[in-house]
């Protein structure tokens, strides 16, 4: 009957097997479409990832131009000939968040350190670029053959007076910088040398590491060769959250970065300590020995610390001297407060009557301080102190550069801070 049925109804037999194969071929086609789609996306965004490396990590064009003019008699300093000849100073893991201003983790002599280098910057400060000069139009000019010490003087002089303002000890200052510009420590400044420190001291990173260099946040400066320079290893480069590969990063949505990061923090009372350091580093520079410097971008990538969890500044490129920001901002023209921005925390008004930012900064740097500590601090801090610790934090974000008594009140809510967070983990293991 079998045999029968099959004669009699062939296709009946045949249908099903052909229905199946026929699907089978539907599924594969679809898996190997989502597979190729799959692998062509991810290989764009590895392309586009890639050129954006090459992009922001350029330390061996940095290197050759540094180079060739060490080579060519033209710059010298005490990172030189590691750099160039012996080649004992390298280049580790990019660090750069922008391809003019070129960071790297490094080894000098197996010493780890941060080497920063110039590339291409605008002549013209704006605010969307550095207030410093461009390396291919002004490439270390300054001072030229013939120059002599006391003339290098009077320019460095003349520079630190249209940078801080008009301050009494600015020749303390001149004679410190020749010091750092003598790099062989041979008792005279060699004519590379002094085109070294020029190129370096248009820098605001660099003049601050020098004003500050006896204090415990700012980074020790370990040597330099043109606009090059290496300062002290820092452990942790970020004041919270976790490295991961960029490729992940990717795929991690902004929002739950920001929450995990929170999670990955040292203890509370670590994190304290770390926050004493920042209002300390907040101390240096308001109204330090030479003029008071404002604080433009206070992000958390900006601030680092030790395996003793002390505060160390990684990078001060955004730190700019009061004096020399008022200089550039208050004749610039507006339509609205937000054309009156530097970095991302220097903000004055815009002057509706004549069109022109005003040139008082809105917000101390305690307040910028502050805002960045507040969720930092009070994630996971004593139920004892939070409703204080709180208060006090809201209380200083509210500080406004032209309120009545700002000095005052600036000393006393930092001294406050300080002593709340000083009081609590001071008798602790993490303290």
């Amino acid at each position: 009957m079998i045999t029968m049925a099959r004669s009699l109804c062939p296709g009946a037999w045949l249908r099903k097997p052909y229905y199946l194969q026929a699907r089978f071929s539907y599924v594969r086609m679809k898996y190997l479409f989502f597979s190729w789609l799959a692998v062509f996306v991810g290989s764009w965004i590895i392309y586009v990832q890639y050129s954006t490396y090459t992009e922001l990590c350029r330390g061996k064009d940095c290197k050759k131009i540094i180079c060739d003019k060490y080579k060519t008699g033209v710059i010298d300093g005490p990172a030189c000939n590691s750099l160039c000849v012996t080649e004992s100073l390298y280049f580790g893991k990019c660090l750069s968040t922008k391809p003019n201003n070129q960071m790297y983790l490094g080894i000098w002599d197996n010493l780890p350190g941060v080497v920063k280098c110039q590339m291409e910057q605008a002549l013209h400060p704006d605010f969307g670029t550095e207030l410093e000069p461009r390396k291919e139009i002004v490439l270390f000019d300054k001072p030229t053959r013939g120059t002599t010490v006391q003339k290098f003087k009077e320019m460095v002089y003349s520079l630190f007076k249209a940078k801080l303002g008009d301050q009494g000890n600015l020749s303390e200052l001149v004679n410190l910088i020749l010091t750092v510009a003598d790099g062989d420590k041979d008792g005279q400044v060699s004519l590379g040398e002094a085109k070294s420190a020029w190129a370096l001291l248009q820098l605001n990173e660099f003049l601050l590491m020098v004003i500050l260099q006896d204090k415990e946040h700012t980074p020790k400066l370990m040597g330099f060769c043109g606009d090059l320079y290496v300062m002290e290893s820092i452990e942790y480069t970020s004041l919270y959250g976790i490295s991961l590969p960029w490729v992940i990063e990717l795929f991690i949505p902004s929002g739950f970065r920001r929450s995990m990061d929170q999670l990955f923090t040292p203890s509370w009372p670590r994190k304290a300590k770390i926050a004493i350091g920042l209002l300390e580093f907040v101390e240096d520079v308001f109204h330090g020995p030479y003029g008071n410097f404002l604080m433009c971008d206070t992000s958390a990538k900006n601030l680092g610390y030790n395996d003793k969890y002390d505060l160390k500044m990684v990078d001060m490129r955004k730190i700019v001297p009061e004096t020399n920001l008022k200089e550039l901002i208050k004749d610039r023209h507006c339509e609205s407060d937000l054309d009156c921005v530097y970095g991302t925390d220097c903000r004055t008004s815009c002057d509706q009557s004549t069109m022109k930012c005003t040139s008082e900064v809105i917000q101390p740097n305690l307040a910028k301080a502050c805002q960045l500590l507040k969720d930092y601090l009070l994630l996971g801090a004593p139920s004892e102190i939070r409703e204080e610790l709180e208060k006090q934090l809201y209380s200083c974000i509210a500080l406004k550069v032209t309120a009545n008594q700002m000095e005052m009140e600036h000393s006393l809510i930092l001294n406050n801070l300080k002593t709340l967070l000083w009081k609590k983990i001071s008798y602790t293991n993490d303290s």
